[in-house]
């Protein structure tokens, strides 16, 4: 697509939002419905897309992708009107008669670029926020899970007029051709290095983003663990969707006197979970394409594997796998793994994990496995993260309460509940002057008049 057709699409969703008709709270209730009939509609489509592309079960479409949504949709009509509303704010005696408030008004055209992981999931329920606050959209999925966004370009399609929200196919080029236009909001889900040419791009035009990012998400495992449980929730965790979670464990940093018993455990939980040939198991999903699965087999080389490593490149199948004896130079610990790879380090006291954390970028998440509440709370204190679990791993992002964001290399803004609708919401504050009360002080001349300014200041 050419530059100048894309201009002109754009240019129709400009207008129709000078129409001021996406303001309307109406409106903005009967999109969000329609988008919530779309998905009642297509949900069979989109879960068979989805194991097409990514070998996801029905279950895990489900909690990972589908009912996430449908809880964000009910959470936003349930309070849209609410969460429009100018909000009254104190005003300080200094400024005596005047009323403040602050006003949530839609930036105005939006772009939203998703990755492939959670390639359902991770464009629609930033969708949700911005449809909820007013805005006209355009959606890029991503050309790595191609059945997936084909089945949502006819949901989205069949949904809205493309004057409202519009969606646009393709791998890189039509990325950058995006990034070269002049939109007001963008928000971004993927990579750090990708991240920084979104940032770069939205440079150019003063555009503000919202940066949801990765990389390598530490669980620190001490000897005052519950390990059994431990084990069941980190290996859930880790092997959600083979890995290629955003969220999952990165890797391990284990007491050294709990470790071997970790990995018993690790082992029994993985068995229980996918049996004893995971390429068997209906609950386990594959590598998205050959590309990241090479990338991954030359990562599976560091330490050595205490159970896994099994692979199949015809079936883009790598099984759960946990390697021992890594080093914090080797490859695997340079990037993040996006891959049912999971590392191992041992240390032999909390101040060593946690100056090891703080010696790397800040991470989107991190788990912390004690019962000790000293060490728990060390670990909160002294770490920076985008989110977190204690005694658990990955389903702080189910929890729409909490807003969902990274910090430093792992992105920056958040969105889910509430904070997807203030995320594509501009504040705009003011002020109404006093009707009958004009203080003559702040006018000139100002001779004479600094003394009492200071005392009713003081």
């Amino acid at each position: 697509m050419k530059d100048t057709h894309m201009k002109a699409l754009l240019e129709n969703q400009r207008r129709f939002f000078s129409s001021q008709r996406t303001k309307e709270v109406t409106f903005r209730r009967e999109m969000l419905e329609r988008l919530r009939d779309g998905v009642e509609v297509y949900e069979g489509r989109i879960t068979e897309a989805l194991f097409q592309d990514l070998r996801k079960s029905p279950y895990e479409v489900y909690i990972s992708e589908i009912g996430m949504v449908k809880t964000e949709l009910k959470m936003h009509l349930r309070h849209l009107k609410s969460w429009g509303k100018p909000e009254r704010v104190k005003t300080p005696f200094t400024l005596i008669g005047s009323s403040s408030s602050i006003r949530r008004e839609p930036y105005g055209l939006v772009l939203i670029i998703s990755p492939w992981n959670y390639p359902f999931n991770l464009l629609i329920m930033p969708l949700i926020g911005a449809i909820a606050s007013g805005n006209c959209v355009v959606l890029k999925p991503s050309n790595h899970s191609p059945r997936t966004a084909a089945i949502i370009e006819q949901m989205i399609r069949e949904c809205f007029n493309e004057e409202y929200i519009t969606i646009f196919q393709g791998g890189k080029e039509m990325n950058q051709a995006l990034l070269r236009q002049p939109f007001d909001y963008i928000f971004f889900s993927g990579s750090p290095s990708l991240g920084k040419i979104v940032m770069l791009a939205a440079s150019q035009h003063l555009t503000p983003v919202t940066l949801e990012l990765g990389g390598k998400n530490p669980c620190i495992v001490d000897k005052e663990a519950e390990l059994e449980r431990a084990a069941s929730r980190i290996a859930w965790g880790k092997f959600l969707n083979a890995g290629q979670s955003c969220l999952a464990p990165d890797y391990l940093l284990v007491e050294s006197s709990v470790k071997n018993a970790l990995f018993s455990a690790l082992r029994l939980s993985t068995e229980k979970f996918f049996g004893k040939n995971p390429a068997e198991s209906p609950d386990f999903a594959r590598i998205v394409n050959e590309r990241h699965f090479k990338r991954l087999q030359g990562l599976i080389r560091c330490g050595s594997i205490v159970f896994g490593g099994e692979m199949n490149d015809k079936d883009m199948y790598i099984s759960p796998t946990l390697i021992d004896s890594v080093m914090p130079e080797d490859p695997i610990m340079q990037e993040e793994i996006f891959g049912p790879l999971l590392p191992v380090l041992e240390y032999e006291d909390i101040e060593d994990a946690l100056s090891f954390v703080n010696s790397r970028p800040r991470p989107l998440s991190l788990y912390v496995f004690s019962e000790k509440r000293k060490t728990q709370h060390l670990v909160l204190e002294r770490t920076s993260f985008g989110g977190g679990c204690i005694n658990d791993a990955v389903i702080q992002f189910a929890n729409l309460n909490l807003p969902f964001g990274g910090i430093g290399n792992s992105g920056m803004g958040a969105y889910h509940g509430r904070a997807s609708f203030e995320t594509f919401s501009h504040q705009k504050s003011v002020m109404k002057g006093p009707r009958l009360l004009d203080v003559k002080l702040r006018y000139p001349p100002y001779k004479g008049k600094l003394k009492r300014l200071k005392m009713i200041l003081r």
